[in-house]
Order: structure tokens, then C-alpha cells, then sequence
């Protein structure tokens, strides 16, 4: 009985992964093709011949590694100001006793249950104000202002499972709590920041609104916007779009797959907070 249990069990879960991988190798697949493949019927799976100009082509037709290193820019200081900005929050909610200190986390959980759109206008009014419109700022500031709600929740969850006997010790022998935090709490929490990272990570290279409402500049857009720009230009060339898509979620695929493990465990560990 256990044994069909579990025969049961993957055949779900393999039949759920063939599901969710099918796009993906549609994309991969389409990127190869001749432009007379595409829509053929039935559809053609395997490409052939296989069109590797098709990237070559697709890289020129629009400013590819301009849009990706913009990307790249803003992908990097968003996870650098949330790693510091969301772990700092996080350690006052978990490790610091102040009043009021309980009833503030829960205010700031609240925060995720307010809809994005609710704030968009009041937000582009307030960068508009500071003069930040047309720059990164916006898509960058509130980054290190606390990193999001999500993010000191889990890592402020994977803190509190942390033993208060090891920072008292600390503390003891005269550490002060940045050194703590710093040197004793972040070493240990590397799965958590680990996850926090490619969570941030995968927002900002896939954010499309942020960088389409407060960039002008068509030199300063991201992969996301360029790639919607492109696919108006080249709407029927399903081969080309296919292999800008295919170049820029190619990053994002090979960090999922080399660091899948330590976001799962990330996952649980930081489950285990109360």
C-alpha cells in the first residue's frame, strides 16, 4: 500500500512538472525554429534545422546588453538594500525588546494585504515631487527603507529560531548589537538571506511596471520593457521574441537551479519560527 502511495505520489508530481516545463520548452524550442516552423500543424517540437542565428539576429535588433546590464545594475543594489535593510528590520522584530515592538511587526505584516495598486498614484506623486521620475531612484530607494513586508517576515521567522542564550553571551562579553547582528546572526542565517536574495532577484529582473511607469528614456529601460518594445516591433517573428525571452530568462534559470536546494531549506528553516 505504501508503495503505490508512492508511485501515486510522483506520478503527480512528474505529470505537474511536465505542465509547468512545457511553456518553458516551448520557448527554448520556438527560439530554434525557422520562422516556418512556428505555427506549423501538428506542432513541431524539435527544430530542424536548428536556428542558432536566430539569436545573433535577435541581439542585434535591439539594444540587448544595454537593457541587460541596466537590468543587471538594478537587480544588484535592490538585493544589496534589501539584504541589509530587511535584515536590520528583522532583528529589532526578533531579537531586541522595545515596546510596542509585537503590535508594529503585525502592522507591518498588514502592509501585504494592501493592494499595489492602491499606491501607484500616490507613490509616482511623491517621486515626481522629489524629481525622481526618469531615474532609478524609485526602483531602488525603497529598497534599502526596510526591503519589504515579505522579506522581514522571513527573514525576522529564521531570527527567531536563532538561541537568545548564544547572543546573550555575546552580549556578556561586550559585543555590541550591530556586532551581534553582524557577526554572529547574519553567519547563521545564510539559507534565509540566501532565499531573500533570489526572491529580490527575480522581482526586480522581471519587474515590468515599476521601470515602464518611471522610465522615459528608452536607454535606461530594463530587459522587461525593452522586451515588450521589441515584441511590438517584430510582433509576427515569434522566433526572434522567443530568443530575446530565451536570453534573458537564461540568467534567472541557471541561479534557480545551481542554489534550488539552499531556497528550499531556506523555506523550512524559516517555517520554524514562532
Amino acid at each position: 500500500m505504501r508503495l503505490i502511495r508512492k508511485i501515486l505520489l510522483y506520478a503527480i508530481l512528474i505529470f505537474f512538472s511536465v505542465i509547468f516545463l512545457i511553456p518553458l520548452f516551448w520557448m527554448i524550442s520556438t527560439s530554434l525554429k525557422p520562422e516556418s516552423q512556428v505555427m506549423s500543424v501538428p506542432i513541431q517540437w524539435f527544430p530542424k534545422p536548428i536556428q542558432w542565428k536566430n539569436y545573433l539576429e535577435a541581439v542585434k535588433a535591439f539594444p540587448f546588453f544595454r537593457y541587460f546590464s541596466n537590468t543587471l545594475l538594478l537587480a544588484i543594489l535592490n538585493v544589496a538594500g534589501t539584504l541589509f535593510s530587511a535584515s536590520l528590520v528583522a532583528y529589532s522584530f526578533s531579537k531586541l525588546h522595545w515596546k510596542g515592538r509585537d503590535q508594529l511587526f503585525y502592522i507591518t505584516i498588514a502592509t501585504m494585504f494592501i493592494p499595489t495598486q492602491i499606491l501607484i498614484i500616490p507613490t509616482y506623486l511623491l517621486f515626481s515631487e522629489l524629481g525622481w521620475v526618469n531615474t532609478y531612484l524609485p526602483l531602488i530607494v525603497p529598497a534599502f527603507c526596510g526591503g519589504g513586508a515579505f522579506n522581514i517576515f522571513l527573514l525576522r521567522q529564521f531570527f527567531v529560531s536563532i538561541p537568545d542564550e548564544l547572543l546573550e553571551a555575546a552580549r556578556i562579553d561586550g559585543a555590541s548589537e550591530f556586532r551581534i547582528y553582524s557577526q554572529i546572526v547574519l553567519p547563521l542565517s545564510k539559507p534565509v538571506l540566501l532565499t531573500v536574495s533570489i526572491f529580490t532577484l527575480l522581482f526586480t529582473w522581471n519587474d515590468f511596471f515599476g521601470p515602464l511607469l518611471y522610465l522615459h528614456d528608452p536607454a535606461k529601460w530594463t530587459l522587461a520593457v525593452g522586451l515588450r518594445s521589441f515584441q511590438q516591433q517584430y510582433t509576427t517573428t515569434w522566433s526572434l521574441l522567443m530568443a530575446a525571452s530565451t536570453l534573458s530568462a537564461f540568467p534567472l534559470i541557471i541561479i534557480y537551479f545551481i542554489f534550488q536546494k539552499r531556497i528550499t531549506s531556506g523555506f523550512a528553516l524559516s517555517g520554524s519560527g514562532k
